[in-house]
């Protein structure tokens, strides 16, 4: 079984993965064991010496002013704990539970903390023995990071609020008893440790980010397809143009679709359709030419949302932190999310557009006045015209998702509304950016299993034996699954089946094995 160690310093987006969907475990290495020992120890230390430590020895937010009995400490951290679980809403799916469980305790291992290791291991012992708190996904502004969502988890390790453990709702205390786990009882620091960080909108921004990877490689399979059903022409994605305009994406964008469509019969150069092989003009519209600009641009926007989410995992986000080799405590921002408020938020304006130039591809299939000879609607002209409406409704399926996108869009990032009688005075609102993120992937998944829905209808017309080597292989796989349309059928089971597809990374892992 694969491991996956939380260090603080060494957890990637494919091990968030294995973790949050695969039934990889998670270890505490014996290093990370002996800083965070002595994290605390040094934090313990600190207590005894100064007296005053924001967070252990004082109260809150806008009650950090108020000093706090010795006596008191341990019921102040499950106070905070109780009176932050104040989410609303359905709960967080299990994948992005996991994920957040997982990211929590690696910042944890960090060694800057000062939490007990006995509370780390209670936490890593939920994810191993899949107790899963039942975590509302709203409520969070983002800063002091999650706060709410944290505080729904921790609540579970003390054995309180509610769990999923094998696939049943119940209390937390049975959950983490039927799993054979004690609950914590938290000790000074330990509660503002586990919710102080952006931890659920960096372990749903981890699973966006993985999923967008394999989307946008989905929609050049989808691109690639269309240029075939549409007689594209194949200057566009010539490697000297992009060459000179060296935007990595692009680049890498123009020779994936190359690589797809090599060997097509189906697309020529300009220069045979101005030796009047075809009466048309010699260059594509803009969805069609413009493809690995657009495209390229989106994953040029991954890879920066990646490099984001990659460093966030690895970081010491708690407030305060503690220096053991200076011997400081100090107060900061860490908590705060913007990085990754901006980077989801650009992230699903890149996604949008990804499904808007695919909703134009889809219009151009089913519209005869262009798409270069296709049957209005893709639907065979041996159908009684007008009997059978083809692929029409499909479309508007595409351009309502669209749509819908283009409100989603809008940054969450851009607002903040003052908290804590505005001593958190500026919040990021990262973990909506996050979540919409996430709908605005789930759309444009539809969206883009839409196009290759239309683009394999087309080929059929066209004649499958003259495709791409890339593209051959997509299309066989599409139609394993959904038969060419021949008269009316419902179309939403055919879109969902082609969907699962884009999803699962199986389209695009086929096809990949086939051009590399």
């Amino acid at each position: 079984m694969r491991e996956v160690d939380a260090d603080g310093e060494t957890l990637t987006i494919e091990d968030v993965v294995a973790v949050a969907r695969g039934d990889a475990e998670v270890r505490i290495p014996q290093k990370t064991r002996e800083k965070i020992t002595r994290c605390r120890q040094i934090l313990e230390e600190l207590v005894k010496e100064t007296k005053v430590v924001y967070g252990v020895t004082t109260g809150f937010g806008a009650l950090g002013a108020v000093r706090i009995p010795t006596k008191d400490t341990k019921e102040l951290q499950f106070n905070l704990i109780r009176s932050h679980a104040s989410g609303v809403g359905k709960p967080l799916d299990k994948d992005a539970t996991r994920a957040l469980m997982l990211l929590r305790a690696n910042t944890l291992a960090k060694g800057n903390s000062g939490i007990k290791l006995k509370t780390l291991e209670t936490l890593v012992q939920m994810i191993n023995n899949r107790v899963h708190p039942v975590v509302p996904e709203k409520g969070s502004v983002g800063a002091s990071g999650d706060l709410s969502p944290l505080a729904h988890m921790t609540l579970v390790m003390l054995g309180e609020g509610e769990a999923e453990y094998k696939d049943r709702k119940m209390s937390g205390r049975e959950a983490v008893e039927k799993a054979g786990i004690r609950p914590v009882e938290l000790d000074s620091k330990e509660g503002i440790a586990l919710i102080n960080g952006a931890q659920m909108m960096t372990a749903v921004g981890a699973l966006v980010v993985y999923d967008s990877e394999t989307l946008i490689g989905t929609a050049e399979i989808a691109t690639s397809m269309s240029l075939e059903a549409l007689y594209g022409i194949s200057d566009a994605f010539d490697e000297k143009i992009h060459y000179v305009r060296p935007h990595l994406g692009q680049v890498e964008s123009a020779r994936n679709i190359r690589s797809l469509i090599a060997g097509s019969n189906l697309i020529q150069p300009s220069s045979e359709v101005i030796k009047g092989t075809k009466n048309r003009a010699p260059q594509d519209a803009y969805c069609l030419r413009c493809a690995p600009q657009v495209l390229g641009t989106a994953r040029d926007a991954i890879a920066y949302a990646r490099k984001i989410v990659e460093t966030e995992i690895n970081s010491a986000t708690d407030n305060p932190l503690i220096f053991p080799d200076n011997r400081e405590c100090l107060s900061g921002g860490n908590f705060h999310g913007q990085p990754i408020a901006v980077a989801m938020d650009l992230l699903g304006i890149a996604l949008t557009v990804v499904g808007n130039i695919s909703e134009r591809r889809v219009a151009r299939l089913v519209d005869e006045n262009l798409s270069e000879g296709l049957p209005a609607f893709l639907i065979s002209r041996e159908v009684e015209k007008g009997k059978h409406s083809g692929y029409m409704a499909v479309q508007f399926t595409a351009a309502s998702l669209a749509s819908e996108n283009k409100a989603l869009a809008h940054p969450a990032s851009v607002d903040s509304i003052p908290t804590s009688a505005n001593f958190e005075d500026f919040v990021s609102m990262g973990t909506i950016a996050a979540r919409k993120a996430v709908e605005i992937l789930k759309n444009v998944e539809y969206i883009v299993a839409i196009e290759l829905l239309c683009a394999a209808q087309g080929i059929d017309f066209r004649g499958s034996n003259k495709l791409g080597k890339g593209t051959k292989t997509a299309f066989s796989m599409i139609r394993k699954k959904v038969p060419m349309l021949k008269e009316d059928r419902v179309p939403s089971k055919d879109i969902e089946r082609v969907v699962e597809l884009v999803r699962s990374g199986e389209l695009t892992k086929a096809v990949e094995a086939t051009i590399t």
